[in-house]
């Protein structure tokens, strides 16, 4: 098949390289190389990178313009295949392509339409993630789908939960694109009744709070990502968590244990055990390491 490939991040490289292993990708729309880094170096996207190392052509688009909508059209394609690109994709180019687009979101759909459908099921303590291969129609992630699958999440934090749906979305994908070639392809209407949206991830949402339950802490580490980490603040210091567990502990609603190079966190119902932190300023360390820096009395944790 000849087909035309948006995406932008990380989660969309495994479709991109399992596409070009088997069909003909004329083409890749990524975003724009990104000011990131203390250095404010421009870095380009994960796709475009990938792209270019697989020797296929890219183009950088913030948008859909009509000018890229004419290149597209010229590269007579038998389907357009999306994940993760990072913006409204426009109704002209819905038809451009013979069997249409088709998009990997990261969602068991109807549940979590919208930006953040993977850290959004980890912070709602979902039991399964999953991916949808979905036609792309005008109302946002409101299309058909033909393919889902999904993973267990149990403990496992929210970056390998998207790795590991970034590979089996990119299988869904190949297996979609076949079954539409071949006629066999069973479209599922999705149930509007059942919809739920996952909205972008805001960064004050991802700061433990002693108030909140251990549960909800817990998740709020779990979910965490370098865009939206999970903080606290301890002795007016700011440190972001990068793992937790619950634990049994009984400890007052804001209180600090520490005890033998480990660190416990009060909550409304119980504790969280600190297993893994960043004090800002520092490099990131094992909590038995911080630990040891640390007062053993009349301590007390906060909101970041």
């Amino acid at each position: 098949m000849r087909l035309a490939f948006m995406g932008t991040p990380d989660f969309a490289v495994p479709s991109l390289r399992k596409l070009a292993a088997v069909h003909e990708v004329a083409l890749v729309v990524t975003r724009p190389d990104a000011v990131r880094g203390r250095g404010r170096a421009l870095v380009p996207s994960a796709v475009k990178s990938a792209a270019l190392e697989l020797g296929l052509e890219v183009i950088e688009a913030r948008r859909v313009t009509p000018e890229l909508l004419d290149r597209l059209r010229d590269l007579d394609l038998d389907a357009v295949a999306v994940a993760a690109f990072g913006c409204i994709l426009p109704d002209e180019l819905l038809g451009i392509a013979r069997m249409g687009c088709v998009n990997v979101h990261g969602s068991l759909l109807p549940r979590w339409r919208g930006a953040a459908p993977i850290q959004r099921a980890v912070l709602e303590g979902d039991e399964r993630a999953g991916i949808s291969i979905m036609r792309i129609v005008h109302e946002l992630d409101a299309g058909a789908y033909c393919r889902q699958a999904s993973v267990e999440v149990g403990e496992k934090p929210c970056a390998t939960v998207m790795s590991e749906l970034a590979e089996l979305g990119a299988d869904e994908l190949l297996l979609a694109l076949a079954q539409m070639e071949d006629g066999t392809a069973r479209w599922v209407d999705q149930d509007e009744s059942q919809v739920s949206y996952a909205r972008k991830i805001d960064k004050r949402e991802m700061l433990l709070d002693p108030a909140d339950g251990r549960l909800a802490n817990r998740r709020r580490v779990q979910a965490s990502l370098d865009a939206a980490p999970a903080r606290m603040a301890l002795q007016g210091k700011g440190v972001r968590v990068l793992d937790a567990r619950v634990s049994g502990e009984a400890l007052s609603q804001g209180g600090v244990l520490v005890r033998k190079g480990r660190v416990f966190l009060g909550c409304s119902d119980g504790a969280i055990e600190l297993l893994r932190v960043k004090p800002d300023g520092k490099r990131e360390m094992d909590v038995s390491a911080w630990a040891a820096g640390l007062q053993k009395r009349d301590l007390g944790w906060e909101r970041a």
